[in-house]
């Protein structure tokens, strides 16, 4: 019964989430934590985290790692990230069937650009999800983002940039 609900779950999400990972990010919130209430915010915010870390998209890397912590196996795993990337896997398959003779249509061209500011409002979504005060923001972390924002203004190298946020964050909570 859970793999099947983490296999509907997870086609919606891969169905109805347009944008990419952190549009999707509001969408996948709501079905794992408000609906089926499978992990906590707290448990949400770290899935993010980590999934922002691994390579790889958001959404995949967050679907394998909650299909293994809902049912404990790698078969759940497996199911929701497959589930996830399945409805991305067949609409291009067909877009790109027809999308070269429909490109220039206007009724096409006009619902890519309606679907511009929805992406834009769920990527704004999902930032106040993460920042929200019932996750994991407090003092420690706002001063961390703080120092990161400061310091990525002078051009700092990146890779150098999330070194030292994971230090300072592991140095100021364990």
């Amino acid at each position: 019964m859970i793999y099947l609900q983490l296999l509907y779950s997870y086609l919606k999400i891969g169905f109805f989430g347009f944008g990419g990972g952190y549009a999707m990010l509001s969408l996948i919130q709501n079905e794992i934590v408000v609906h089926h209430g499978w992990l906590t915010n707290a448990e949400f915010a770290d899935i993010v985290a980590i999934s922002q870390i691994t390579p790889g998209p958001i959404a995949i890397n967050s679907a394998t790692y909650v299909g293994y912590a809902v049912t404990g196996t790698v078969w759940g795993a497996v199911i929701a990230t497959a589930a996830v990337c399945l409805p991305a896997l067949t609409i291009m398959i067909l877009i790109t069937r027809f999308f070269l003779k429909l490109r220039h249509n206007r009724y096409v061209s006009g619902a890519l650009q309606g679907m511009q500011p929805m992406v834009i409002g769920m990527i704004a979504a999902a930032a106040l999800l993460l920042i929200t005060p019932s996750t994991f923001i407090d003092w420690k972390s706002w001063a961390i983002f703080a120092t990161a924002l400061v310091v990525s203004v002078l051009k700092v190298n990146p890779i150098l940039l999330i070194i030292a946020s994971g230090v300072a964050g592991f140095l100021l909570y364990y």
